[in-house]
Order: structure tokens, then sequence, then C-alpha cells
């Protein structure tokens, strides 16, 4: 597993299912206490904190917050608080994703959207960082290559993903020296559940991937935990893409 999280305790907004997911069980794995949030995946958090609890008891909370809501962020790191007595490392890998063509962007797309990509991983730091800063912990946020490179069709989506790389960066400086923050951007890992890439699609992306393939959950989750142990880097962003971004 790499550098040991003993001791630590860890929160994974979004990390019920999928990368999220993935995440958990690694940091869990390398010996941290794991707050899961999830907003509706009620059933998936259930059997993977039971899971944990198994494995190592008392090591695993599940909590549930729709971060989209007023205080939510505050809320859920409060519960953290008042669970595990401390907070090392926040992960914000919660995240909206759907289309949206120029022409038909509505409001409330924009509130979805740059509400769950970068509003919340915005106020979850923030009430976050009097405890990271105590611990000198860190932050790892889940932004997409497609942060400095849109996917069309995907203008929103491809705009709150580039607020993330920003704010990133910004709170890499706000929270200097005590606290570490840097991201990890995804390319094409696993497909979406909901078919939103047909097979000629999928074919296209595999392409213009120089290692010729898709990623795993588990290669995100690497880069978190390496990001999470890395004791002299901040402000940095980390592609795990099979090289796509080298293509594009």
């Amino acid at each position: 597993m790499g550098e040991s999280l003993d001791g630590k305790v860890v929160l994974v907004t979004g990390g019920a299912k999928r990368v999220g997911a993935a995440i958990v069980r690694r940091l869990h794995g390398a010996g941290a206490r794991v707050a899961l949030h999830y907003r509706s995946s009620e059933a998936d958090a259930e059997r993977l904190e039971a899971e944990l609890v198994a494995a190592r008891a008392g090591s695993a909370a599940r909590l549930r917050r729709d971060l989209l809501e007023p205080n939510a962020a505050e809320e859920l790191v409060a519960a953290v608080i008042e669970r595990f007595g401390r907070l090392d490392l926040v992960v914000n890998s919660a995240s909206i994703f759907y289309p949206g063509k120029i022409g038909k962007i509505e409001p409330r797309h924009w509130d979805e959207l740059v509400g769950s990509n970068l509003r919340a991983p915005l106020f979850v730091s923030q009430a976050a960082a009097p405890h990271l800063k105590q611990a000198r912990g860190a932050i790892v946020n889940i932004t997409d290559i497609h942060a400095e490179r849109p996917l069309k069709g995907f203008a929103l989506y491809s705009v709150a993903k580039a607020g993330l790389a920003a704010l990133t960066r910004s709170l890499a400086l706000e929270l200097a020296p005590e606290v570490r923050v840097n991201a990890v951007a995804p390319g094409a890992i696993a497909w979406p559940e909901d078919g939103k890439f047909d097979n000629a699609e999928r074919q296209r992306i595999v392409a213009t991937t120089p290692l010729g393939r898709i990623g795993a959950p588990q290669d995100i989750a690497q880069a978190v935990h390496f990001l999470a142990t890395a004791p002299f880097v901040t402000g940095q962003t980390i592609a795990v893409d099979g090289g796509r971004s080298v293509f594009l």
C-alpha cells in the first residue's frame, strides 16, 4: 500500500461507489479511519461501511448529506469531527456529470454542475481547513483532464472542473504551510453507467489514448494515496489518463 495512514482520519465525498469507493478502500487499507460521504447511494454506502468495519472495528462511518444544500458542507465536517475527533485528509470526489450544449443550458444545470464540482469542494475545504491546519493535513481534489481541454458538448461540466483546478492552486497558497492541496485529473476511468458514450465513441477514446485502454478506479485511488503522503508536493495536478491529455 505504500505510505501508512495509521492514526489518520479521512473524509471522502462521493465515496460510496465507483472511483470514490476505490479511494475509500485504498486509504482504509493504508490504515486510515474513513468518513464515507454519500448523497443517494444508501445501499452502496451501507455495504462499503460494513465491509470496512468488518476488516477493522470502528474504522469507518457513512455520512449522508446533499452538498448542494446550504450549510451541508459545514454539517458534514462537524459530523466527522464528532465521530472521529480529528480530520487529516479531505478527498473531494463527489461529482455530477452530464452533457450541456450551448443553447440548451438552464440555470438548474449551473446549480447542479458548478454546485457539485466547484461550490461543494470549496465549502467542504473551507469548513475542514481549521482541522486540517491543526493536523498539518491535506486536500486532494478530483478534477478532470477536460478542465484543461474542454469536452465538446460538456461545456458547463468542463468549466466547473476548470474552476476546481484553479481552486486547487488557490487553496495551496491560502492554506500553506500547514495544509497541502493537490488534485488528480482522471481521463477515461470506467465508462459512465448511463451509457453516455456509445461504442463508437468509446472506441475513439481508446484510440486516442496512448496506452490503448481505459483506466480503472484503482488507478485514481493510487494517485490520491500518493498525494496524501507526499510531504513536499502542493498546488499540483496529476493527470491519470493513460497519456490521453498528451494526445488531445
